[in-house]
């Protein structure tokens, strides 16, 4: 099916005389008959649903929705964008490991991986995502586990050489991990390009109306595990905590998620609320009709401020003066996302007195849903940033982050004018 119809009918299918919309399973826990049948379930040897910290139905429709958007092998749901991250890498990573991270993530997936995670035993080593395959060579390690970038960089709009991270990657052995959040499945699917793990925010687009919070973790079924049990243990070795199992020799090409639902959401809880599951079901049915509207109306939005005299520059990936419009129209030839950064000509002053001024635009924390937003991520998202980690993330102290929702274009123009001319 085509990814319109994935979205409207993939995922819950419902039988005779079942609930056409897919039901919410407000429950913690499930019936069973016997003993024995719950005994071989809590040793993986049979499939079904016991505690919802670990799995719950409403959950795993949509998760297989989201599979099959990206055409993976498996998929989970996680509570956050930034717990889908965490459980990515930390499903191959432990103390003594060792990650290579694009520069210009998000800063919550930055400071977790060069932070938190260090506190963990974990090292990184950051690239510049436009590095040269040489420069990138050189940040792996023997110890390096994984390769974590976004396709879209958020808030600096890079548009990751998929490819050229994925050969990198592999000739190092590990997996490339990519954060799809911004792009969405509509727009790109990183797997085509060799990446072998998405992850995503789906409390933006996909969710796409500011109400739940979310994350999903999609697993390709194409990186060999087992073809490196030395560098891989947790997938290749017994797994002592699950009565000696080995993921990989048992679970195939869903070892890896398998690992990741029955290990650590089981030891660290971050599960997706079946409401919000639901709600996310929901966004998802309009998704691309929604990514199309953003798409048109950021272009517009960004070619407009291109040519006012009171912007000093435009960062928007589809537009044709930007660095990164060859690699877009590579990798997603149908458009990018709703997101534009910009700055004015008065510096980070005048973008505060500007944003002050946007009546229809809202200054919030959240970025690309139905409504336009702003934000200033110098001092709001990326405030724990020093001015050189603020460089390194391409996040300029000027930079506005403009959300472009799917209102009118008129009435989104009209907007940027007024608050424009007010400074």
């Amino acid at each position: 099916m085509k990814k319109e119809t994935i979205c409207v009918q993939s995922g819950w299918q419902p039988k005779n005389g079942e609930p056409r919309i897919l039901p919410i399973y407000q429950s913690t826990t499930y019936k069973y008959e016997t003993s024995e049948q719950m005994g071989r379930l809590f040793d993986l040897e049979e499939s079904g649903y016991f505690y919802t910290r670990l799995q719950n139905p409403t959950n795993d429709y949509v998760a297989s929705k989201i599979c099959e958007l990206e055409g993976g092998a498996a998929a989970m749901l996680t509570s956050s964008g930034q717990a889908a991250n965490y459980y990515a890498v930390f499903n191959i990573c432990e103390a003594g490991d060792h990650v290579v991270l694009s520069s210009t993530v998000y800063g919550g997936t930055f400071n977790l991986i060069t932070v938190t995670m260090k506190k963990m035993g974990i090292a990184c080593t950051v690239v510049d995502p436009d590095s040269s395959e040489e420069e990138l060579a050189k940040a792996f390690r023997p110890n390096t586990k994984c390769v974590l970038a976004e396709t879209i960089a958020n808030p600096a709009l890079v548009v990751l050489d998929i490819e050229k991270f994925a050969r990198a990657a592999h000739a190092h052995q590990v997996p490339l991990i990519v954060d799809n959040t911004f792009a969405t499945p509509i727009n790109c699917n990183p797997f085509v390009w060799g990446a072998d793990i998405v992850t995503h925010s789906t409390t933006k687009y996909m969710d796409g109306h500011g109400m739940t919070v979310g994350g999903a973790i999609v697993d390709s079924g194409n990186f060999d595990w087992a073809a490196y049990p030395d560098k891989f243990p947790g997938l290749c070795t017994p797994d002592e905590s699950y009565h000696g199992v080995t993921y990989t020799e048992k679970f195939g090409k869903a070892a890896y998620i398998t690992k990741a639902t029955s290990q650590l959401m089981r030891d660290l809880g971050s599960i997706q609320a079946p409401m919000n599951a639901f709600l996310l079901n929901v966004g998802l049915e309009t998704l691309p009709l929604r990514m199309e509207r953003h798409c048109s109306n950021a272009l517009a939005a960004a070619e407009y401020l291109e040519k006012h005299p009171k912007v000093a520059w435009v960062n928007y990936p589809s537009l044709k003066s930007s660095p990164y419009y060859e690699l877009s129209r590579k990798y997603m030839p149908k458009g990018t996302c709703g997101v534009i950064s910009f700055g004015l000509q008065g510096g980070r002053e005048a973008a505060a007195a500007m944003m002050d001024k946007l009546r229809l635009a809202a200054i919030v924390t959240h970025v690309a849903d139905a409504r336009t937003c702003v934000l200033h991520p110098a001092s709001h998202t990326h405030r724990q940033m020093n001015d050189a980690q603020l460089k390194e993330a391409g996040v300029a102290p000027d930079l506005i982050r403009l959300s472009v929702g799917i209102e009118h274009i008129d009435d989104i123009l009209a907007d940027l004018e007024q608050a424009l001319a007010g400074i």
